[in-house]
């Protein structure tokens, strides 16, 4: 009787099993390292941006501020994070920098980042080249209270909520109609990176929304009823 051929081990913590990422290497540095280091690069741009900001205008408020740094977050990860990407996305596996490593951390949740997925490919390279930019667009038109700072502000939010849903259903789709997982099984990556991640990107987005929806209906009330003074005058 013989015995059963040993099942090759697979050469990578992806999945599905069995996936194929070109030149694969492990991360040389620890997770730690990792995020300390390009947490301190984020801090010190946006740091400049809030500087930079309550220069062109002192006497903001802390809602602008907060508002401000939000935004320069959401373009700086676009550009610069995601704009790293969309730059390397035929090359992740063996890639060695920071953002390398961390996109290969992050990959644990979800494996289309190592291997060119279609979409994820598309819809980040829409972001990259739109939505970061607009970004730091609406920054500085918070920054000097321009007029156009809420109907830019409602695109970037339904943008942000919009690209979300679809990254979330794309990959559901796979895993509850298809059986194909991206993630691997651990509580940790699906709820922490895959879930909580990517979901500040519907609250926080949805919250600025509203106040642009509210501050633009307020306006048009105001003007309606100055227009209703006007005409019974």
């Amino acid at each position: 009787m013989t015995k059963d051929a040993p099942q090759p081990q697979p050469s990578h913590p992806y999945y599905p099993i069995g996936v194929e990422i070109a030149g694969y290497s492990p991360n040389e540095s620890s997770v730690f390292t990792i995020i300390i280091s390009f947490s301190l690069g984020l801090a010190a741009i946006l740091g400049a941006v809030l500087v930079s900001a309550t220069y062109l205008r002192p006497s903001m408020s802390k809602a602008d501020k907060l508002a401000i740094l939000w935004f320069a977050l959401s373009g700086t990860l676009h550009c610069f994070f995601e704009g790293y990407f969309v730059s390397h996305h035929s090359i992740m596996g063996p890639a060695q920098n920071v953002l390398g490593q961390l996109w290969k951390e992050y990959a644990l949740s979800d494996s289309r980042y190592l291997i060119s997925d279609p979409f994820v490919v598309s819809i980040e390279t829409i972001t990259v080249t739109v939505w970061g930019p607009l970004c730091f667009v609406l920054t500085y038109l918070i920054a000097v209270q321009h007029p156009l700072r809420h109907a830019l502000q409602v695109i970037i939010c339904v943008a942000h909520i919009y690209g979300d849903v679809l990254y979330y259903a794309t990959s559901l789709f796979d895993h509850y109609v298809n059986g194909v997982s991206y993630c691997r099984p651990e509580a940790f990556y699906f709820w922490g990176y895959y879930f909580f991640m990517n979901f500040i990107w519907i609250v926080v987005p949805a919250s600025y929304l509203y106040e642009s929806l509210s501050a633009i209906s307020s306006a048009f009330r105001a003007i309606d009823r100055t227009a209703g003074r006007q005409k019974s005058e």
